[in-house]
């Protein structure tokens, strides 16, 4: 049985999408699953899109979703070189175009821009695009002309020729069989005028060249893969599977953009969510499991991954549950890794010498993203303006009139009392509540209204004050009272 290669490859033009990273994450579960290889690939063919640092970001997003490849650029396993630029170096594209072009496959093409704009035809579409349908013009040109037009240094690109009848098929796992008629495949540019391959061409020679057995990429693709088969055909080369996904839309069922703000991983990492998370949520967006699970570690997705179960229809990017996700993710992590990763977010809200690590124990299990951190934990470090109506909750039984009293009665005994701990508070407090013989929320709502200034705590009073300290708990006590005095 042969074994199963799957390759990442892609164009260094700026961060990665989460489009791109979720066919990086399908092409490395179908390697992984079989116990084959994922390969990354850079195609940097397209210069006019490249963008300087874009290889370094490649490298730090598959480093951080976990995606370890087993052959690349700085892991070279005897298919090298894996930057298109670099094998383009070697003559090697050419030397496959000129193949094609001895077998009557494939053809010089000498138009300069003005009449290949000449050719350009209105269609409908939904873009409303112009469409450039090339005439077969230099395929007629003799073997003089072309040695003539060579020789004198004209510009010139190759173009694959495609037949004007018949069809064309190619199989793809999600979607089975898909013809087309050939009238509708154009001549395609296989290189450019500058010498480099174009995408298509240079995908198909690097495929075969690295026995790549597995081809994931997204939807859009399906109609130039007539024309791809069409190159196997020509070389006499085996195609690879081709997975072909459907889009990933944003709420309104509109292709992810970046101006929706979370269109890429790096987006994403800002804003605070977590890699594990991230991963976890891609998969999900066009693949189902047997069952109902949601919450997969990336060797569980590895062990269940079938590339059979994948979706034809569009899939929606939910933030909403993606922060579910992510807020299921803190629950469960290991505390010291929480500390590490909370810890430079808690330190630009609180500056004060508080223990920050029992802070962060209180937010855990309560935020969805790194950044809810900030509203939830800011009145540690001030007591914000509130307004007196917080101290009147119908359920708590708790008014302004009950709630002065009850702080003016809890101010003498918190003064006298030293230990701050959870425990000892905790004692204190409720040796009160059964003396005055009231409700516990009626005396715990005040309190925590008192030291938080907030409707909504991460803890209650006494975990609160623990951290606070008796100085600032009485501070803010003696706060309280005044506010409710007045």
């Amino acid at each position: 049985m042969t074994k199963i290669r799957t390759r990442f490859a892609p164009s260094p033009t700026g961060k990665m999408h989460v489009g791109n990273l979720r066919t990086a994450l399908y092409e490395f579960l179908i390697a992984k699953h079989e116990g084959g290889d994922f390969i990354l690939r850079i195609e940097d063919t397209d210069r006019e899109r490249y963008v300087e640092g874009a290889v370094d970001i490649i490298y730090n997003t598959l480093a951080k979703a976990g995606l370890v490849h087993d052959e690349g650029p700085d892991k070279d396993k005897g298919y090298g070189p894996y930057v298109q630029s670099e094998r383009q170096a070697t003559g090697m594209y050419l030397k496959y175009a000129k193949q094609l072009i001895e077998q009557g496959d494939a053809y010089y093409c000498f138009c300069d821009k003005e009449r290949l704009e000449s050719l350009k035809t209105s269609v409908s579409s939904e873009d409303g695009k112009e469409i450039s349908v090339y005439d077969k013009h230099c395929l007629s040109l003799s073997k003089e002309e072309i040695e003539a037009n060579l020789a004198a240094g004209k510009p010139y690109v190759i173009r694959v020729n495609m037949p004007n009848e018949g069809t064309t098929t190619f199989v793809d796992e999600i979607y089975g069989e898909v013809t087309v008629d050939n009238k509708e495949l154009d001549d395609m540019i296989l290189i450019k005028s500058d010498g480099y391959p174009t995408y298509n061409f240079a995908n198909v020679i690097d495929d075969h060249l690295q026995n790549i057995t597995h081809v994931v990429r997204g939807n859009e693709y399906i109609s130039s893969s007539p024309k791809y088969q069409r190159l196997y055909d020509a070389f006499g080369w085996e195609s690879p599977k081709y997975i072909h996904l459907a889009l990933i839309t944003d709420e309104n069922h509109k292709k992810l953009s970046k101006r929706s703000g979370h269109s890429s991983f790096e987006d994403l990492l800002e804003q605070g969510f977590i890699p594990e998370a991230i991963v976890n949520y891609i998969a999900l967006l066009g693949w189902s499991p047997e069952d109902d699970r949601e919450i997969f570690s990336l060797d569980e997705l590895i062990r269940e991954f079938d590339y059979r179960r994948i979706n034809k229809s569009p899939s929606v990017f939910d933030i909403v549950k993606l922060k579910w996700m992510n807020g299921e993710y803190m629950k469960a992590m290991d505390a010291d890794k929480y500390y590490e990763l909370a810890m430079p977010y808690i330190k630009k809200v609180i500056t004060k010498n508080y223990d920050l690590k029992k802070i962060l124990d209180m937010t855990k299990t309560r935020i969805e993203v790194l950044p809810d951190i900030y509203e939830m934990v800011d009145f540690f470090e001030e007591l914000p303006e509130y307004d007196v109506a917080m101290y009147t909750h119908k359920k708590m039984k708790t008014n302004s009139e009950n709630s002065l009293e009850v702080l003016t009665d809890l101010l003498p005994i918190l003064e006298a009392t030293d230990d701050y701990s959870v425990d000892a508070l905790h004692d204190v407090v409720f040796d009160y509540i059964a003396k005055k013989e009231i409700k516990n929320g009626q005396a715990l709502w005040p309190l925590r209204t008192a030291v938080s200034g907030k409707q909504m705590t991460p803890a209650g009073a006494f975990e609160i004050m623990e951290v606070l300290g008796k100085e600032e708990s009485i501070a803010r006590i003696k706060k309280g009272i005044e506010m409710l005095s007045v």
